[in-house]
């Protein structure tokens, strides 16, 4: 299989068990070796009190495609530490697009970085830290 091949695949047997992404709206636009795109439209049901996006919910969709990303060559990773930088506000109706990229990998550990936008503008930065565990998906 090439890597983009087992990129889809990890992608395609992660999707089944992951409800949270689902429930929350979340679709994965593409998986790459290393890489991930997610997105998602903010609902009124995902606003917090200042009327604009809550940011766990930007966090999420941050952490999927960080998830898919480190998921995309077959090895089970899951996340060891992460953090986000909220840069400008998300609205009601605006879709957000977060690009999952990796920094760096070797042996069991992993950075990712995740820009989110919305409109062209960037509204958020994550980075993950992936740790490998036991188990394959594919």
């Amino acid at each position: 299989m090439t890597p983009e091949e087992i990129a889809r695949r990890s992608a395609d047997a992660m999707m089944p068990d992951d409800k949270a992404p689902a429930a929350l709206g979340i679709v994965i636009d593409d998986v790459g070796p290393g890489e991930a795109a997610a997105s998602m439209v903010v609902t009124e049901a995902m606003v917090n009190g200042h009327g604009t996006c809550h940011g766990g919910y930007i966090f999420a969709l941050a952490d999927t495609a960080f998830a898919y990303a480190c998921n995309s060559y077959g090895q089970r990773a899951v996340a060891q530490h992460c953090s986000i930088s909220f840069l400008k506000p998300a609205q009601i109706g605006m879709k957000l697009t977060a690009l999952a990229r990796e920094r760096h990998r070797a042996e069991r550990s992993g950075i990712y970085d995740v820009t989110l936008t919305a409109d062209g503008d960037v509204i958020a930065e994550f980075r993950g830290h992936s740790r490998t565990v036991p188990g394959t998906l594919i």
